[in-house]
């Protein structure tokens, strides 16, 4: 069965019929021709398909494209305006944190929707007291919120600096 689905992606409006068991992912891909959002595990384990759904962070491989219709997505490609990098990507390419760079714009986004999570005070598994009203994010706290956006390259001990300098802006 297909259907007629409306996003917004990366600032742009695409109206684009699927087949009701398309992930989001897919459409992203193959429809729009997104190629940030990675298929890396297909089973939500990995994190190189994340992206910002409505503002919050998602595995799109894990979602159908048509129970998000008009919603707003941004991918790594969306994050950067013309000439100029997203803070969170000048800081990884500054640190180093990426290697064969397959998982890297999952990651970058990841971190975005990581930021305004513990901005909004969100505690996570690691955080010490549950009512703090500002999270410090030390490299614990870091290290646990972007634990569902893998490396295989172990790119992790300059992953983690770019995410922390970003923090402290």
């Amino acid at each position: 069965m297909d259907a007629e689905v409306t996003l917004k992606v990366d600032g742009t409006e695409h109206t684009f019929v699927v087949d009701t068991r398309t992930t989001l992912l897919d459409a992203l891909r193959e429809r729009l021709g997104k190629t940030s959002p990675k298929k890396g595990c297909d089973h939500g384990q990995c994190g190189a398909c994340t992206v910002l759904l409505d503002g919050r962070r998602a595995n799109s491989c894990l979602t159908l494209a048509v129970a998000y219709d008009g919603s707003e997505i941004v991918t790594a490609e969306g994050l950067a305006v013309p000439g100029e990098l997203h803070p969170m990507q000048r800081a990884f390419v500054e640190h180093d944190g990426y290697q064969c760079g397959y998982c890297t714009p999952g990651q970058i986004v990841s971190a975005i929707g990581m930021l305004q999570e513990a901005e909004a005070g969100w505690p996570s598994h690691v955080t010490e007291d549950l009512n703090v009203e500002e999270i410090t994010l030390d490299d614990d706290e870091i290290r646990e919120r972007m634990s569902g956006n893998l490396c295989r390259c172990a790119a992790y001990a300059n992953i983690v600096p770019a995410i922390r300098e970003v923090s402290g802006r």
